[in-house]
C-alpha cells in the first residue's frame, strides 16, 4: 500500500470515528475496534489527533462529541438499528400475557411493539401518537391515549394533563424507552418526556427497558431513573460492563442476539 493511500485509509477511518461519535453522543475505544478492525493503539491516535482538531473530547477509555448532540425526530430515530429493534420487540413480546394491562411510550423500540402485539384482551395506556394508530382498529385490545400537549419530535404527548391523567392508571408492565444508560441511570433527550417516563414508573408494577446497545454508555440531558428502579432491560448484545452494572442494581438482563 502506498504512503497516499495509507493516508486516506486514515482520513476515512477518522471520519467514521467522527460520525460515530457525534451519532451516539460518546463511544468507547473497545466499541471503535469492534468497528473498525483495528488496534487501540491506532484507535487512540486517531482520537488524539481529532481532538486536536477540536472535533470531539477525549475521556477515560473512549471519547464524547464536542456539540451539543441535536435529538433527531422518531421518524429518523425509527430506521436507526432497525434489525436490533425488531428483535428486541419480539422478545419484548414473550412478556405479556393474556389479559394483561400496559403502559407503553414514544419510542421506536416501544412502536414495534405495539405493531407486533398479538396477545388478545390486552389493555394498553400510552401517550404515543404512534403506538394509539397501531392499536387503533385491533377489536381484541382495548387501547387509552392520554390527552396532553403534543411533542411532535417524540410523537407524544406530555405536559401537566397527561401526567394528571395517568394518575387514574395503574399497570402490570410498563415497557419505557430511554436514549442513554449508564451507571447514573436511563436517561432522555427531553425534560417533559422524562417527567411523563417518571410518572410512568410510579404507576407500574414492573419496568422494562427495551433498548438497541447503541445506548449504553450514554448520559442524555436528563435522568429518569437509577438502575435500581428497573426490573428487566431487553437488548440485543451487551459488553461486560453493562452485565456488571445490572447484576449489581437487581435487573434482569435479556440479551436476544446472544
Amino acid at each position: 500500500m502506498s504512503t497516499t493511500e495509507k493516508h486516506l485509509f486514515a482520513e476515512e477511518r477518522r471520519q467514521r470515528i467522527l460520525a460515530l461519535v457525534e451519532a451516539q453522543g460518546r463511544v468507547r475505544i473497545a466499541e471503535l475496534q469492534a468497528a473498525l478492525k483495528v488496534s487501540e493503539p491506532t484507535i487512540r491516535k486517531d482520537l488524539s489527533l481529532l481532538e486536536q482538531a477540536r472535533k470531539l473530547r477525549r475521556t477515560h477509555g473512549g471519547a464524547i462529541a464536542v456539540r451539543p448532540q441535536v435529538e433527531p425526530t422518531i421518524d429518523d430515530r425509527s430506521t436507526l438499528h432497525a434489525e436490533a429493534k425488531e428483535l428486541i420487540a419480539k422478545a419484548c413480546l414473550r412478556e405479556i400475557a393474556r389479559g394483561d394491562s400496559l403502559f407503553l411510550d414514544s419510542g421506536t423500540t416501544v412502536q414495534r411493539i405495539a405493531d407486533l402485539l398479538d396477545q388478545p384482551h390486552v389493555n394498553v395506556v400510552t401517550n404515543a401518537l404512534g403506538v394509539a394508530g397501531a392499536l387503533a382498529d385491533r377489536g381484541d385490545v382495548r387501547h387509552t391515549l392520554l390527552g396532553g400537549s403534543v411533542r411532535s419530535l417524540g410523537g407524544s404527548l406530555v405536559g401537566p394533563i397527561a401526567l394528571e391523567t395517568l394518575q387514574r392508571f395503574t399497570v402490570n408492565t410498563a415497557f419505557i424507552s430511554a436514549s442513554g444508560f449508564s451507571g447514573s441511570g436511563i436517561s432522555v433527550a427531553d425534560v417533559a418526556e422524562a417527567q411523563v417516563k417518571q410518572a410512568v414508573l410510579e404507576r407500574a408494577r414492573r419496568v422494562i427497558v427495551p433498548m438497541d446497545s447503541s445506548k449504553f454508555g450514554i448520559d442524555d440531558f436528563v435522568t429518569v431513573c437509577t438502575l435500581d428502579r428497573i426490573d428487566m432491560i431487553v437488548t440485543e448484545a451487551a459488553g461486560d460492563d453493562v452485565r456488571a452494572l445490572c447484576d449489581a442494581h437487581g435487573v434482569r438482563l435479556e440479551v436476544v442476539g446472544a
